[in-house]
């Protein structure tokens, strides 16, 4: 991504807070026209207002990505209005920190609607106009518990696999029409999603003394989530914690899965209930 994006347009789900607003910031002081999109509007509006005082050209829709409609008025709004979709950043998420046993289909359902199909109604209704124009970028958020075994996120991790899966498949089948497609995985951020995760028989502060590595700041994952899109990488990781269980996962997946177990040993003895 080239330090001067004037008049290049970016639209940004989960935009009001996290690496979203990171992402907003650093898009914003090398030029480039913003959509932002949330379903939290006061946040937004915040976040809208205090990028605007910076000089930041931008639009701020109160968005539920659950909802294809709205996704679908979003893109083809600001297509329409601005002429062009340079990059669209699939970005809203939320998380289920919970065994397996203790997952409730409502918790599915969630998890699924925002982390899965949020993603499929940005990607549905942006490809085909990039692919019309002849270019643009699709840049998917998943996760690091997208590449490897998840310890009490099984849920969340399914849905971020198969955002990995969609983002494969997809850049193989965009190239030919001059759209790229990155996919952008995670390992801890200090971001509101650590606070917001719904934690099930589990004790929020002593699995974050458990979970390796320490959290990285908005700011910083996201120059290198704008690195990796300007490089045209695939895989965006972004610490080195999860660039190591990548590659012991790929190959040692045994060993992998051994780590995986005692993460879930680990994991029980802070279970707030004695099962």
């Amino acid at each position: 991504m080239a330090n001067d994006l004037a008049g290049k347009v970016a639209i940004i789900t989960g935009g009001a807070g996290g690496i979203g607003k990171a992402l907003a910031e650093e898009l914003a002081l090398r030029g480039g026209c913003l959509v932002l999109a949330d379903i939290n509007s006061e946040l937004l509006g915040k976040t809208a207002t205090e990028l605007r005082a910076r000089g930041a050209q931008l639009d701020a829709k109160t968005v539920d990505v659950r909802d294809a409609a709205q996704v679908r008025a979003l893109v083809e709004d600001a297509y329409r209005q601005l002429g062009r979709i340079d990059y669209i950043f699939n970005n809203a998420g939320v998380n289920v920190c919970a065994e397996l046993r203790d997952t409730t289909l409502e918790d599915w359902n969630r998890l699924i609607d925002v982390n899965l199909r949020g993603v499929v109604h940005g990607v549905h209704v942006a490809y085909p106009i990039m692919r019309d124009q002849g270019f643009g970028h699709i840049i998917n958020t998943a996760s690091a518990a997208g590449l490897i075994p998840a310890a009490a996120e099984g849920a969340y991790a399914a849905t971020k696999h198969a955002v990995v899966g969609l983002s494969s498949t997809l850049r193989i089948e965009a190239a030919s029409f001059g759209v790229k497609v990155s996919v952008v995985c995670p390992g801890l951020v200090d971001t509101p999603i650590l606070d917001s995760t719904a934690y099930v028989k589990l004790d929020p502060e002593a699995l974050r003394k458990i979970w390796p590595g320490k959290p990285i700041q908005p700011r910083t994952a996201a120059r290198q989530i704008l690195r990796g899109v300007d490089r045209n990488r695939f895989y965006i990781l972004l610490t080195p914690t999860v660039h190591a269980l990548w590659r012991l996962h790929r190959y040692a997946p045994v060993t992998s899965l051994g780590v995986g177990r005692i993460a879930v040993r680990l994991f029980r003895r802070e279970r707030t209930d004695d099962d």
